[in-house]
């Protein structure tokens, strides 16, 4: 059986004035697929997803996904998309559920669907005590999974999370991969960015950012193997430091 392809860029560039933040990246991302994008703060992982969910405008090259074209049909691809930002992007000053009921209007759900895919998200992720809370007053690791769930409330195909388990003690973040794995096995592609070395051995394939450019992409198992190395930890060591040598001659 062939692979469906869910993201796709051929030379994808974004430029700021003179900084160029993603560099001519390449990538073909598949249905239920976990993808990793590892790299340092200000690699460019950011701002790739925000090109891919439509947010932001390439300055040259290609992207498709879910079959919709990042420059023509990026409306399209907003409302397709599951998309939870690196910047906690709920009301805190409404309660947990009227977040669930504005998110669930925003993607246009009937009432039933809201009260229905509320009562899953209480039973689901634990929040059933929370509900009538402002959500400004529930705990970091829920405030977390509560966007999960509002970025899910459409029952998107395609989900792009940006760096989802920041500041979030280590049970919530083995939670939120459970849920993430979950996911894939439902046939749902989850495309995520982390800074976090163990997180990265998560993914089905990883790709490491530097300045821009993709300078490694395969397996966590493969990468390891290609390197000589015991972790990914030490693979991104190694390749960022042969990058940097190869800058400066």
């Amino acid at each position: 059986m062939s692979k469906i392809l869910s993201v796709y860029t051929n030379k994808i560039t974004k430029k700021f004035g003179s900084f160029t933040a993603v560099d001519n990246v390449d990538l073909e991302v598949y249905q239920g697929e976990i993808f990793g994008f590892l790299g340092a703060n200000g690699a460019g992982k950011s701002t790739m997803i925000r090109m891919l969910c439509g947010l932001l405008t390439p300055s040259a090259g290609e992207a498709k996904v879910g079959g919709f074209d990042v420059y023509k049909e990026s409306e399209l691809i907003k409302k397709s998309i599951g998309y939870m930002s690196q910047k906690f992007s709920l009301y805190n000053d409404l309660t947990v559920a009227e977040n669930i009921d504005f998110y669930g209007g925003v993607y246009s759900l009937n009432k039933r669907s809201i009260q229905e895919k509320k009562g899953e998200i209480a039973v689901e992720l634990d929040l059933g005590r929370q509900m009538n809370r402002l959500t400004r007053d529930i705990p970091v690791g829920l405030k977390q999974k509560l966007a999960l769930a509002c970025a899910m409330l459409h029952d998107p195909r395609i989900i792009f999370l940006d760096e989802p388990t920041s500041g979030v003690d280590p049970k919530v973040r083995k939670d939120f991969w459970n849920i993430i794995y979950q996911l894939s096995e439902q046939g749902k592609t989850v495309f995520v960015t982390t800074h976090f070395m163990d997180e990265a051995e998560y993914c089905h394939r990883l790709s490491i950012m530097h300045q821009g450019k993709i300078i490694a992409l395969d397996s966590p198992q493969n990468l390891k193997k290609k390197n000589e190395e015991n972790s990914i930890n030490d693979v991104f060591i190694k390749l960022i430091r042969s990058q940097i040598d190869a800058d400066y001659q």
